[in-house]
């Protein structure tokens, strides 16, 4: 695809994310547990499924996060996209060019920057969280945010991780979860331990947000949810 045409996806792709949002009714909980980092300037990652990622995308756009987007030609269509929302990007994957994104987002978090991750991208298992993301938080020393998030109606793409657009006048829901602080020297039990961790608290807050959306897909929420506040974007 010409440069042009890929300029042309980048204007057309943030326009209708910024129009469907306008017009949706999109609500948060847990904003305190990362406005506490960004008010303080120091940095966070957020870390969210790969199919739900468009409405905080659109939530945190304008802000100079760097977010980690694949080399296949889907993530330059993702990466002008993201790029006219304010948003930076490191290009890589745990497939290509993972050491050298692992590289440049270390070196934005030293920074300060906010990073942004799907930790079950770029192919998957839908939902099942990868252990890269937690390196990348024990070796920059920055604290992962689990996000989960609801809709009540959405276009659901026929993809691998059934990607989510909300649809016109749909309610958002977006729950943010507490931070997860990554040691640096955890060894490979340590690790899957933590990772399983993770993997619960996104899934608590995806069933809670799916739940609180009124979202097709919601399940009841196992257990009691943890502390959050914030209110309506």
């Amino acid at each position: 695809m010409s440069e042009w045409k890929f300029g042309a996806v980048g204007g057309i792709g943030s326009a209708a994310v910024r129009a469907l949002h306008a017009s949706c009714r999109v609500t948060a909980e847990g904003d305190a547990n990362w406005r506490g980092f960004e008010d303080a300037g120091n940095p966070w990652i957020a870390s969210v499924w790969h199919g739900t990622m468009l409405s905080p995308i659109w939530r945190h756009r304008d802000r100079d996060v760097i977010a980690l987007v694949s080399e296949h030609r889907d993530g330059e269509y993702i990466t002008r996209v993201l790029q006219r929302l304010g948003y930076g990007t490191a290009r890589g994957s745990s497939t290509r060019g993972g050491v050298r994104a692992l590289r440049e987002l270390l070196r934005a978090g030293r920074s300060g920057r906010v990073l942004a991750v799907t930790p079950d991208g770029p192919q998957g298992p839908r939902e099942v969280m990868k252990t890269g993301p937690l390196v990348l938080a024990g070796r920059s020393g920055v604290p992962i945010i689990p996000i989960g998030v609801g809709m009540s109606r959405a276009w659901r793409l026929s993809s691998w991780d059934r990607f989510s657009i909300p649809r016109p006048f749909s309610r958002v829901h977006i729950r943010y979860g507490d931070p997860v602080h990554v040691p640096p020297d955890l060894d490979e039990a340590g690790m899957e331990a933590l990772r399983e961790r993770v993997q619960a608290a996104m899934d608590e807050l995806t069933a809670s947000a799916r739940h609180t959306a009124g979202d097709p897909l919601a399940s009841p929420p196992e257990g009691p949810a943890s502390p959050a506040s914030g209110g309506p974007s």
